[in-house]
């Protein structure tokens, strides 16, 4: 089962509030049943809330099951003999582990929507990419990190691919200065973690202090941001000392999770976070109505990937507002937010954040 082919030709931030849910209410709901028939873990969740399947909800009324839930229990809509790929969440010491399982079709199509979505920052040609890692992260094909497996996803856009880490986890800067030397005046992607790209690569060239020249990269991070607010690191901050070392002006974060890998909301020029049309974002207060916009609560995510788990519809641990919908001054249509932070007494989890030396 997938929606993408049916969305493959809509440019990702184009439908309005309208639009898109007259296209993507149906399809929530017919993840629903599709996964009601196929985990029987997810049958027993869905009957013990009363769900009538026959009906066409709401968006806002599709049930949610709890991130915290792929902790402890493997999810699957798929018999074992198809599982391809096996994503496992960053954590540290003694923390649950999310487990993802995926088929040949759910690992596709994730490739396919994050080549879609970022794209829309770095067109449809495939470019040079310089990741801010180790690429010792990735050995293991069948048996994917969060941080391994978001590497290897942006890696299938790239044309090439440069690690600026050595295997100890320090920058290589002579490798470095050579791909800014060899793509100069020609558009690259740098990728990395937050926490990772300010540690291992901002630092040691403030310390040293050197500049390279990436003026017309375009530079993609994501990963939780609990260390660099403790080490009073905020996004300006951040993005600043990224021009600062390397001249590269587009600064773009982003928010995902491995239980939703492929369909990431990308951070616009104005530093909001948007939906594209394979995704759907709710804030929620405690009590679980959902909120006014401005109003801070707890970000519920929506995605039409996750057709081999029953990841479809996730309430997670953060905190996020809901800026508005249609009229950011980007231009992009669809939902735009930012997010607060983690739920007090949530555990720690990001790829950046549970890096260990």
């Amino acid at each position: 089962m997938s929606f993408i082919e049916a969305l493959q030709n809509i440019p990702v931030f184009s439908l309005n509030k309208r639009e898109k849910r007259k296209i993507y209410a149906p399809m929530m709901n017919g993840l629903v049943r599709y996964h009601y028939k196929r985990c029987n873990a997810y049958k027993k969740m869905i009957d013990l809330l009363g769900y009538d399947l026959s009906i066409e909800y709401n968006l806002e009324d599709i049930p949610f099951i709890p991130a915290r839930l792929f902790k402890y229990h493997q999810l699957s809509s798929i018999d074992d003999t198809d599982v391809v790929k096996t994503l496992v969440s960053s954590g540290t010491t003694g923390q649950s582990h999310s487990v993802i399982v995926l088929d040949r079709e759910n690992s596709l199509n994730q490739i396919r929507v994050l080549a879609k979505i970022v794209s829309s920052l770095t067109g449809k040609k495939r470019i040079p990419m310089l990741v801010i890692d180790s690429p010792s992260v990735i050995k293991d094909r069948e048996k994917f990190s969060a941080r391994g497996a978001g590497i290897l996803g942006f890696s299938m856009l790239a044309t090439k691919v440069e690690y600026a880490l050595n295997d100890d986890m320090e920058l290589d800067i002579n490798l470095v200065i050579e791909f800014s030397k060899k793509y100069h005046g020609e558009p690259v992607l740098v990728f990395g973690f937050t926490y990772m790209i300010w540690e291992f690569f901002c630092k040691p060239l403030i310390n040293q202090g050197k500049s390279i020249n990436l003026d017309k990269a375009i530079f993609l991070h994501g990963g939780g941001w609990k260390k660099m607010t403790d080490n009073a690191v905020d996004n300006k901050k951040f993005k600043n000392t990224i021009k600062k070392v390397s001249d590269v002006e587009h600064v773009h974060d982003y928010y995902g999770m491995v239980e939703q890998t492929g369909s990431i909301f990308v951070e616009c020029d104005e530093g909001n976070l948007h939906a594209s049309i394979f995704s759907d974002i709710f804030i929620r207060r405690s009590d679980f109505s959902i909120c006014d916009i401005n109003e801070p609560g707890i970000i519920q995510v929506m995605s039409l990937l996750p057709t081999s788990y029953p990841g479809h519809s996730i309430l997670t641990e953060d905190l996020g507002v809901l800026i508005g919908e249609d009229n950011c001054s980007c231009g992009k249509k669809g939902k735009y937010f930012h997010v607060i932070g983690r739920i007090k007494a949530a555990e720690t989890r990001g790829c950046s954040d549970t890096f260990q030396r």
